[in-house]
């Protein structure tokens, strides 16, 4: 049924890429293609009837969700935007933000997971590998039985994804990595990862290069997983490298073009953590109305309260303001325009989005939102991450203003 549902909405893919400006407003100001409603509605029922119910137990026992990962790999939404010919669904990115929206409302450590595989690790080998690499390390990790992982950010460096100090020396016909990568998502379930590291520190961050390691694999071990605030499935933990050997052949696009393409994967990235934290905050929204009008309060449901219904619509219109935010980004990135503003835009808004949403939720519910019997507690502390990862929301507001400053320049 599923792969009936990816010919549909592949029919309309050819038309989104050639998106103008125009045709890009009037699918804003309008409803969804109906391919792209039936995905939507599809990834829902998945969420609610596979995710909803087991979140909080992965949540609270730490649990990776084997079993979920491969059933939407065996649906396709482990890598939407791969062609077919490469074992993907052959998708568009408003698809892929469909569906990492709506499974990140039924469970947003699942929707991290998704996203990473997707955007962090499939993505740059898609766009900047070989043919060769392509078959060699998206194929395999199109079907959730193997996912991947991004190494960018270090201890010491954080924001700061120019100041690589992990090196990577060639000796020979291999090359040789030491270094240290830090939060990394996915990291102890992965079994690749997309490295970046110096070749020449004289060139800063010009020379910095990607390279693409199996995990397991010698010279490269894990660190503790992290016992996190939130996103509690999803694996987090440093990867260390010492003396880590790998053929020449797994590097990833030219020498010195590192800095290029992680910018360029963290531009396609923030769209998937922007569709999470929607995912976090309408969840947020659902709980809260539900209550609302379950709570019963001065006689009548407490829905009927100003109070409450200011906060609904308040909640409302942030992830409603959101959503567009992303969904243009979306189209922008599929009709190969420049999105890297609008992409920091939905992902500043979404995330504070479901920061903002997560907070009202739990107020609406009051102590019952404060125990765990209610999920609003955990969309609150899932929430908080989004505004943190693939760039702080101090970070998109740089980028913003460096893109608007541009736009400006006399």
């Amino acid at each position: 049924m599923f792969y009936y549902i990816l010919h549909l909405i592949n029919q309309t893919i050819d038309t989104s890429r050639k998106l103008t400006n125009k045709s890009i407003m009037i699918i804003m100001l309008a409803e969804l293609p109906e391919t792209h409603q039936i995905l939507r509605q599809t990834c829902r029922d998945y969420a609610d009837r596979e995710l909803a119910p087991i979140a909080a137990k992965l949540d609270k026992e730490h649990l990776y969700p084997t079993k979920q990962i491969k059933e939407l790999g065996s649906m396709g939404v482990m890598a939407m935007e791969v062609p077919e010919e490469l074992g993907g669904a052959g998708m568009d990115y408003l698809a892929y933000s469909l569906a990492v929206e709506e499974i990140s409302r039924g469970c947003a450590s699942t929707g991290v997971i998704v996203s990473v595989n997707n955007s962090l690790y499939i993505g740059p080998i898609l766009k900047f590998g070989t043919e060769e690499q392509k078959k060699q390390w998206i194929t395999p990790f199109t079907t959730g039985e193997k996912v991947g992982c991004f190494a960018l950010s270090e201890p010491g460096n954080g924001s700061d994804a120019g100041a690589a100090s992990t090196v990577a020396r060639q000796e020979g016909d291999e090359w040789v990595l030491n270094g240290t990568k830090a939060w990394i998502t996915n990291s102890w379930d992965a079994s690749a990862t997309v490295v970046f590291a110096t070749t020449d520190k004289k060139l800063k961050h010009k020379g910095i290069s990607a390279f693409l390691i199996p995990m397991p694999h010698p010279g490269l071990s894990l660190g503790k997983k992290e016992d996190k605030l939130g996103i509690k499935a999803s694996s987090t933990a440093n990867i260390i490298l010492e003396d880590c050997r790998i053929p020449l052949g797994n590097m990833l696009g030219p020498r010195g073009a590192g800095f290029k393409i992680a910018m360029q994967t963290l531009d396609s990235g923030r769209i998937g953590i922007a569709s999470q934290a929607l995912g976090i905050a309408q969840a947020s929204l659902d709980c809260a109305a539900d209550y609302a009008h379950k709570r019963i309060a001065f006689g009548a449901p407490i829905g009927k309260l100003q109070a409450i219904q200011f906060k609904l619509a308040d909640m409302a219109l942030a992830i409603e303001s959101a959503r567009l935010l992303t969904w243009k980004a979306s189209l922008l990135r599929d009709s190969k325009k420049p999105f890297s503003k609008e992409a920091a835009m939905g992902k500043l808004a979404a995330s504070e989005a479901a920061t903002f949403c997560s907070h009202q939720a739990i107020q609406i519910l009051g102590g019952m939102g404060y125990v765990t019997d209610m999920p609003a507690e955990r969309h609150y502390r899932d929430a908080r991450i989004t505004e943190i990862y693939e760039g702080t929301s101090e970070i998109q507001r740089l980028v913003i203003a460096g893109q608007l400053l541009k736009e400006y320049q006399p």
